[in-house]
């Protein structure tokens, strides 16, 4: 990808997507703003430290705060401590919160961003994969609380979101890796391409500077933009972008988040083609589909947990009605559909087929 791609969300924001694209990042920030918090995980002064020299260089005072990372960051007490900045420095309405970092890191800023006079603008420059096709975009944010993932949030439209290809270069395999689990529900729940690109050469896809992810990247991007452009607040369109993370939140709770996002992710799509299999919803090849699309770019398809356990958690997800419990499924490939309190033991069935 030789030249930076502009990719609107509707009328919500835009998500520019190349290669050396980092200098771009004040051009996202709307008129009038003053000063800049930059949010960004420990460690990452690599990128975190040219966004606000850039930023600066623009004439704005810049303020960094280090957050700590991974799940750690998504904390009551993480984002009170930047509430605290933002009032220390006072900070108006018409200054503005930039994200440097995973999705975790977005996740918190955005929260902040949200929260902060109920509002200030926010632009997101997403340093995973992971982040960048799937969490930076669409404006959901949100902490955790001990009972379960991302149950505190609010919807807040970033400003702008700005994916450089080139910060994969220093991302470690496995989180590239982890992150194609979000590219990979892309292509079953709406982009068929992007399924056929990732069997076609599996191994391009899990190198940061080849043609097709960059390809991917795009394809998972304008998923994600036009289901969100739809529904926004997540009245029922926008659910569909939950395939597979049910069980996925349930298995990263369970296990006191130390598993990465994506390898959950991957496991609650082989649950959910399990779980639509046995409500006929798909049939043996799409479910067979499922694990050779996952297997072949690294991500895990078995699980061993503790049912009950695993039971409690999604009775907590977001989507959950009362005691309902709600899924997406597939009724076919991309075409995703809501499934209503299917019965316990189809549950317990598919948990199983997780073992192998």
């Amino acid at each position: 990808m030789s030249d930076a791609l502009t990719i609107p969300v509707g009328d919500l924001h835009d998500v520019v997507v190349g290669r050396g694209v980092l200098d771009r990042v004040a051009d996202l920030l709307p008129d009038g703003v003053r000063q800049v918090l930059v949010v960004r995980p420990e460690g990452l002064d690599r990128y975190a430290g040219p966004v606000a020299d850039l930023l600066s260089a623009r004439g704005l005072a810049v303020v960094t705060a280090e957050v700590p990372d991974a799940e750690a960051a998504k904390d009551v007490h993480v984002a009170a401590r930047l509430w605290g900045v933002l009032g220390e420095r006072a900070f108006t309405r018409t200054d503005a919160v930039v994200a440097v970092g995973g999705g975790t890191v977005t996740d918190l800023a955005g929260f902040v961003a949200a929260t902060w006079l109920r509002g200030v603008p926010v632009v997101h420059v997403p340093t995973t994969l992971l982040a960048m096709v799937d969490a930076a975009v669409g404006g959901k944010t949100g902490i955790n609380t001990a009972e379960g993932k991302n149950l505190v949030g609010a919807f807040h439209t970033p400003a702008g979101v700005l994916c450089d290809l080139d910060v994969l270069e220093t991302l470690p395999r496995a989180d590239l890796v982890a992150g194609l689990a979000e590219v990979v529900k892309g292509g079953f729940i709406a982009d068929p391409a992007i399924l056929d690109l990732l069997e076609r050469d599996p191994a391009a896809a899990t190198r940061w500077d080849s043609p097709a992810l960059a390809e991917l990247v795009e394809r998972k991007v304008r998923v994600k933009a036009q289901v969100v452009a739809a529904d926004l607040r997540e009245f029922f369109l926008r659910e569909v972008l939950n395939y597979g993370h049910t069980l996925g939140h349930a298995v990263e709770q369970v296990e006191g988040y130390r598993r990465r996002h994506g390898e959950a992710v991957a496991i609650g799509m082989v649950f959910a083609a399990e779980l639509g299999y046995r409500t006929g919803h798909l049939d043996a090849d799409l479910l067979a589909r499922h694990r050779r699309v996952l297997e072949g770019v690294g991500l895990p398809t078995t699980y061993s947990g503790d049912a009950d356990a695993l039971l409690v958690a999604m009775s907590r997800d977001k989507k959950a009605r009362g005691s309902l419990l709600r899924f997406v499924v597939l009724d076919g490939l991309a075409r995703p559909v809501r499934l209503e309190g299917p019965d316990e033991r189809l549950l317990r069935e598919s948990l199983a087929a997780l073992g192998g």
